[in-house]
């Protein structure tokens, strides 16, 4: 079988996109309601956006445990991998990176852990990469160095539909979510170096499409070399990603399309249905597969 990738469920790519670029999904927890779920197994972005709306507290999450990230290894090596290459959120956000590195020490086989120091479908995109090398042919060392290449080169850019969540989830102060609905407030936001920032701000959806628009334009002009790929991304307002997507070609920036996906739970519970934007890789070395 050669190499075996594995990552975690905060990539956000489809259980039937995971099943056929045979990539294994260890899953983070999500606390909610006085029980434990496995993300995107038996809790969804629907079901806490849900709860939340008629009054749950907002959930917590944890990560994987090493014995976790032990039974893919495992499991990986008994299906004949000699090596495994896992790529996980973000260092920054989480510990699953040190528990896929935990368990990484007692595996049967090789294993390199990349940090992709994104989330959602910046993470997504480095599995697919990984998965395309891995049938290529690619060893480890190989893969690890283009996903870091990579990472270096993606956008991400969002805004929310409401500042409710990120008011409760402890993101913006209630004076400041108060005000900034009333004046209908639109934070632009980013995540560098693994850590979620403000980018911007803008009065209106539609200001807030034009800033967004403007930063990949942007984005562009500072890497112009390599085909552009655009994931587009929402929770629970997938007409949102549309927009966007129109935008984008309204501007004449010119891309490939890599799909619309819905942030998962672990991420999404921060920022709330209507959250809608993209990610962005300016692909340089399109040879590898994506």
């Amino acid at each position: 079988m050669g190499i075996a990738v594995v990552t975690d469920s905060t990539c956000d790519l489809s259980a039937a996109e995971l099943e056929r670029l045979q990539v294994r999904r260890v899953p983070l927890y999500v606390h909610f309601r006085g029980e434990t779920f496995q993300d995107w197994i038996e809790i969804t972005p629907a079901d806490l956006v849900k709860g939340i709306q008629e009054g749950a507290d907002p959930p917590t999450t944890s990560q994987p445990t090493p014995e976790d990230f032990g039974v893919a290894y495992r499991e990986a090596a008994d299906a004949g991998a000699d090596a495994i290459v896992v790529v996980t959120i973000a260092s920054n956000l989480s510990g699953t990176y040190q528990s896929a590195t935990l368990a990484a020490k007692d595996a049967p086989v090789p294993v390199t852990v990349v940090d992709s120091e994104n989330a959602s479908l910046g993470s997504g995109m480095m599995v697919r990469r990984a998965a395309a090398m891995r049938d290529a042919g690619a060893d480890a060392g190989a893969i690890r160095e283009a996903l870091e290449h990579m990472r270096d080169r993606m956008q991400l850019m969002f805004t929310v539909g409401t500042l409710e969540f990120l008011q409760k989830g402890g993101r913006i102060g209630r004076a400041s979510a108060m005000v900034g609905s009333l004046l209908n407030i639109k934070p632009i936001l980013t995540l560098d170096g693994g850590t979620v920032e403000p980018a911007g701000k803008a009065r209106g959806a539609k200001k807030a499409m034009k800033e967004m628009v403007g930063r990949l334009a942007s984005y562009r002009e500072a890497h112009p070399e390599g085909v552009l790929r655009i994931s587009f991304l929402h929770i629970q307002d997938e007409a949102a990603a549309d927009r966007v997507r129109q935008a984008v070609r309204d501007a004449g920036i010119e891309f490939e399309d890599a799909g619309t996906d819905e942030l998962g739970a672990v991420v999404g519970v921060h920022v709330g249905p209507g959250t809608h934007g993209y990610y962005a890789f300016a692909d340089d070395q399109p040879d590898l597969g994506i």
